[in-house]
């Protein structure tokens, strides 16, 4: 299929400019410096006669692939055949399978799109973050993927390192490290609510239009709101991100002047819901309201974020959500009215990218090519594992600790313990920074590759120095968008404190709980904390770390956790107990 011509929202002046010049020379491209790509303003053409039927389309999706070209450690849940109340895990995903899995979708009906929810790069497991996700950019290339939507993650390195990977060139750091010259992503980003503030303007196009057997489809990409406290601020600063629905509203009107009537949306936020991969009995979340909220001629809505997996009618749009990390492709059909160009029927079943599925050979090529580079550091030995680890589920204690997360604040604070390394006595490691946890294996091995796949951002650590207020304002601020998005902070040993969910947001941590070696921290304490750089800048809404006064650099976060298993030897790692962060308001 030719690729989609991309836009950013015209004016109307702009257009009736536009549709002059087209009609006299055809298409019509900016070239101007403060462009970051040049996006095509071709308008649609009129039919010369009454068209007459349907076309069908066939859409598919994919969303949070965060660079996990191999199958992906725990694959899917899906329900056990025999017994519809419990869970089985299936091996799934993997880029060379699932390239198979769209190649068979696009079988079917030569009227198709391949179109992605965001965060396909990102928090990647070393064989694509190596080399700053090139490998997986190429791989999404080569199986055919035309339009995705800028996720949260696409902004991990800052815009600049986006625009990279769109356009192409080698890394300004770090060089070419793969095995081919990098081109660029060969599908467009859309960012339509991700706006540069000096110019006005999205920083890439807001949307893409494609033709199916003459009726042209606006494809609508954008991230979510909420990603500036997801991502760093100094990689995003200049940038403002707009409200999903108003954003979307917006275009809708200045599509149809172009002569668009069927409308989909790629948007990087999600919901909850219940049920099976392709059940919704009910649903929650970010994505219902904004979903309400949307010009009714928007008729699909493919989403993301959440990494779950869900086939839902919400407001009598068909939204849609393809799990993570390659384990499912959602397929999509559409039937599209030729006399209106609207959007008639929209339906979906998410498909398993199954163990059994046969590997695409150019996949395997492409992998194999990087797998030469990166296997020696992938495979290098760095110590032993008593037990698995894990960031979440049965591993998460009630106040929020988990088995993984305590280990790397551990790490954190070992690595900088020392007086000539800062001299921390208490380190604090976000959430959302450890990205999974630590499979077991039978002889107990664990490799550098496990541990990047745990940290994934190589973010430095740095000590600074905090009162007692400020660290009490810290713990606080967990809570800062109240119960719907607590993000528990993992703590280091020796120290500790009680919460309590009965109090109001703002002070919920219990006065004079707070402690250090076993000692209560009194307000005017200077205490030496080990955080990482994406702390340190106010990530996560943790704006209190802004404040405090540098001390000193420490080791990129991944090495710490390393030097942690190196140090002890032949000794296995243990789960340590999880009555750091302590909640007293249970029943």
């Amino acid at each position: 299929m030719n690729r989609p011509s991309v836009r950013r929202p015209l004016g109307a002046l702009s257009m009736l400019l536009s549709a002059a010049l087209l009609a006299a020379c055809g298409t019509l491209s900016s070239t101007g410096p403060q462009a970051p790509l040049p996006p095509s303003l071709e308008a649609p053409t009129a039919p010369a006669k009454a068209a007459t039927g349907s076309v069908a389309v066939k859409v598919l999706a994919i969303n949070d692939f965060h660079g996990n070209l191999l199958p992906p450690a725990g694959g899917i849940k899906l329900p056990d055949p025999h017994n519809p109340d419990k869970t089985i895990t299936l091996e799934a995903g993997g880029a060379e399978r699932m390239a198979t899995v769209v190649a068979q979708i696009k079988a079917k009906n030569p009227n198709h799109v391949f179109v992605a929810a965001g965060d396909l790069v990102g928090a990647s497991p070393l064989l694509s973050a190596l080399f700053h996700d090139e490998s997986t950019i190429e791989s999404l290339g080569l199986m055919g993927l035309d339009i995705s939507s800028v996720g949260n993650h696409e902004f991990d390195q800052g815009i600049t390192e986006l625009l990279r990977k769109q356009r192409g060139g080698c890394h300004p750091k770090d060089g070419c490290k793969g095995p081919t010259e990098f081109k660029g992503a060969k599908y467009q980003y859309l960012a339509a609510s991700t706006i540069d503030e000096k110019t006005g303007q999205s920083v890439l196009p807001a949307y893409a239009i494609k033709r199916f057997d003459g009726v042209p489809v606006g494809f609508i990409g954008l991230s979510l709101k909420g990603t500036p406290e997801l991502v760093s601020p100094t990689g995003i600063r200049g940038l403002r991100f707009d409200d999903e629905a108003d954003t979307i509203n917006r275009i809708v009107p200045e599509l149809e002047r172009q002569g668009v009537h069927a409308f989909v949306v790629l948007i990087h936020e999600g919901g909850y819901p219940s049920g099976g991969i392709n059940d919704c009995p009910a649903i929650s979340g970010p994505i219902v309201d904004i979903v309400k909220k949307l010009d009714k001629r928007v008729g699909l809505i493919v989403s993301g974020h959440t990494h779950r997996a869900y086939n839902c009618r919400i407001d009598g749009r068909l939204v849609t959500s393809g799990d993570k990390y390659g384990t499912l492709v959602t397929e999509i059909d559409l039937t599209l009215d030729r006399a209106t160009g609207t959007m008639t029927e929209a339906r979906a079943n998410n498909v398993v990218v199954r163990p059994e599925t046969a590997k695409d050979p150019r996949q395997t090529l492409l992998i194999t090519s990087y797998q030469q580079v990166a296997q020696p550091l992938i495979e290098r030995p760095v110590g032993f594992l008593a037990q698995a680890l894990s960031k979440d589920g049965e591993d998460r204690s009630d106040g929020g600790g988990t088995t993984m997360g305590q280990l790397v604040a551990d790490a954190m604070l070992a690595a900088t313990r020392a007086p000539e390394n800062g001299g921390a006595q208490v380190a604090f490691q976000n959430v959302g920074g450890v990205r999974t946890g630590l499979i077991h294996r039978p002889d107990d091995s664990v490799t550098f590759g496990d541990l990047f796949a745990a940290l994934p951002f190589s973010n430095a650590l740095v000590v600074v120095e905090m009162s007692g207020v400020q660290l009490q304002r810290v713990l606080e601020e967990q809570w800062w968008a109240g119960d719907a998005k607590w993000l528990p902070l993992q703590t280091s040993q020796g120290f500790s404190y009680r919460w309590d969910k009965r109090r109001p947001v703002g002070s919920r941590v219990v006065p004079g709980s707070m402690m250090l070696e076993g000692r209560a921290i009194a307000p005017d304490q200077k205490v030496r904390v080990a955080i990482n750089s994406f702390l340190q800048v106010g990530g996560d809404s943790f704006k209190t770390f802004t404040e405090a006064r540098f001390l000193q650099t420490g080791p990129m976060d991944v090495d710490a956790l390393e030097a942690y298993f190196k140090a002890q030897g032949t000794q296995r790692v243990k789960a340590t107990a999880l009555d750091r962060a302590v909640r007293v308001d249970q029943p």
